[in-house]
């Protein structure tokens, strides 16, 4: 008879041999018919289960540990894919309702050197929400407490007040974040009775908030989430949210920064550009500015002239960001000067403009048009006086004139930009428009926007001109509202605005151009 084999269990194999059986054969028969089969010692000796166990509790340690690490690393990498404040806010609220199992929130910033912006962005609330919350006392609302106590450092915050059990806690969290959890707001005695009369007509009635806080910045706001039901985050959720809110507090904070220079430059920008388009009698102006992510230097401006005259110019210097803006202003002013000196000659103005680009920026170039519109006089009994308009250009794209009968391009002389020859020189061109007609100007940024090449970008904007209804041609405002739709198909125009400085961002490389189109119709 040969040895029995030692059993073989969960991919176990048993430290020590089954024992040999030395009773007579009929012994082993009878044994066999009346004793039950042996059972594996793996199962009943407690000296091998419990390696078992614990192997068993390590590897689903190791489980939890690479879950969480994957976790974190697929919310971060949303969040550093955010490029506003706006999206980085927004996607930290819904990562962090994820990570404690919240449904809704809120993000209050308030940074503490006091430069702004401070707004509340929530998430599942609207205004009206946010407004009853807004209505809390100071000393109960827990975003608004841990911002007044929240120094500069980020390192310590206020705590809640409470006993723990149905009552508000605050105090440090894991990995130290200072966070106050009201589990049940409704038999929370201690607080504040609007507190809980917000949060009944909310809906919510539970919250957990943490502090928003970065090592460069120091205190950024607050995050509140809200729970329906009486709850609150258990220690590897709050463990969790510590790891993640300090990645995406350093990101807000970049994006506050951005924010700020943004707007800082947005502001130049409108100081730079005329504030309104001037009233004058006979003329409906229109004007439509989109703006690239690093800020160009594409200028527009309407001037009126002496003797009823009106001068017409867009242009744009090399470059993007704060020098390039600087540089347009200095031109756009300049040209002004000079329209006032001498508008009825187009050539000289760009001349002069010229002249004082070398001198001044010689390693800038720059396109422009100008254009010198005056009223023709009636004779006789001849039909209505039209528009005289002269018109020189250095690089830039050809004017269109709409009208109810007519959609031609003004072949202005080809030449080349400011700054790119030892003397710039070119001819003038002279045009008559019918009353009802409409001059059109604009940037080479529109048909860079296109993302076709040139001459295919114009035939699109020329069609687009032509397909346009009467009543369209017949309103500025509306006629370059089409011309974007048409030409900037998705949106690309900057969001649909219709105002002056509305910015485009989509982060195309060829959404980094300005757009400025101006529409006189006389």
């Amino acid at each position: 008879m040969s040895a029995q084999q030692p059993p073989k269990l969960a991919g176990i194999e048993s430290p020590s041999p089954l024992p040999q059986h030395t009773v007579p054969p009929s012994a082993t028969a009878h044994h066999r018919q009346s004793a039950p089969s042996p059972r594996p010692p793996a199962v009943d000796d407690p000296a091998l289960a419990r390696p078992v166990e614990r192997l068993a509790a390590v590897q689903d340690r190791l489980a939890g540990w690479i879950s969480d690490l994957t976790t974190l690393h697929d919310l971060t990498e949303r969040l550093v894919r955010t490029d506003t404040l706006e999206g980085a806010v927004h996607e930290a609220l819904r990562a962090g309702a994820a990570l404690v199992g919240a449904r809704r929130g809120l993000i209050a910033l308030e940074p503490a050197d006091g430069l702004g912006p401070d707004t509340t962005v929530g998430l599942g609330l609207g205004a009206a929400d946010l407004g009853h919350i807004e209505t809390l006392p100071r000393d109960s609302a827990s975003h608004a407490r841990l911002l007044d106590g929240l120094p500069g450092t980020g390192v310590e915050a206020g705590t809640g007040g409470g006993d723990g059990g149905d009552g508000g806690d605050g105090g440090t969290g894991p990995g130290g974040l200072r966070e106050i959890t009201h589990p049940h707001i409704a038999r929370d005695e201690d607080l504040d009775p609007r507190h809980r009369e917000v949060a009944a007509r909310l809906g919510y009635a539970a919250s957990h908030a943490v502090p928003l806080a970065a090592r460069s910045t120091g205190r950024l706001g607050a995050a509140v989430w809200l729970y329906d039901e009486p709850a609150r985050p258990t220690e590897r959720q709050r463990h969790l949210l510590g790891l993640y809110i300090r990645h995406a507090a350093e990101h807000i904070a970049r994006q506050v920064d951005l924010a700020r220079a943004r707007s800082t430059v947005d502001t130049v920008r409108e100081g730079l550009l005329p504030t309104r388009l001037p009233r004058v009698p006979g003329v409906r102006l229109a004007v439509r500015h989109r703006t690239g992510p690093r800020g160009g230097g594409d200028w527009y401006d309407v001037l009126p002239l002496p003797e009823g005259a009106l001068g017409l110019s867009v242009g744009g210097v090399t470059g993007s960001g704060p020098d390039a803006l600087a540089a347009m202003g200095r031109l756009r002013a300049s040209m002004r000067a000079y329209a006032v000196m001498e508008g009825e000659d187009p050539v000289a103005v760009l001349s002069d403009l010229e002249l004082l680009l070398r001198l001044t920026e010689p390693a800038r170039s720059a396109t422009a048009l100008f254009g010198y519109a005056e009223r023709t006089p009636r004779t006789g009994g001849g039909p209505e006086a039209g528009t005289r308009i002269v018109l020189a250009g250095a690089g830039h794209c050809p004017p269109l004139i709409v009208g109810p009968e007519r959609t031609e391009v003004v072949e202005t002389a080809l030449s080349a930009p400011l700054g790119m020859l030892a003397c710039w020189e070119a001819p003038s061109v002279e045009v008559d428009l019918a009353p009802g007609e409409t001059l059109l100007l604009y940037s080479d940024g529109l048909l860079h926007r296109t993302g076709e090449p040139l001459e295919r970008a114009f035939a699109r904007l020329r069609a687009a001109a032509v397909a346009a209804a009467p009543a369209v041609r017949a309103d500025p405002d509306a006629l370059l509202d089409h011309l974007l739709r048409s030409v900037l198909p998705g949106g690309r125009d900057g969001a649909g605005g219709t105002g002056d400085g509305d910015a485009g961002n989509t982060g195309d490389s060829e959404d980094s151009e300005d757009v400025v189109l101006l529409a006189a119709r006389f």
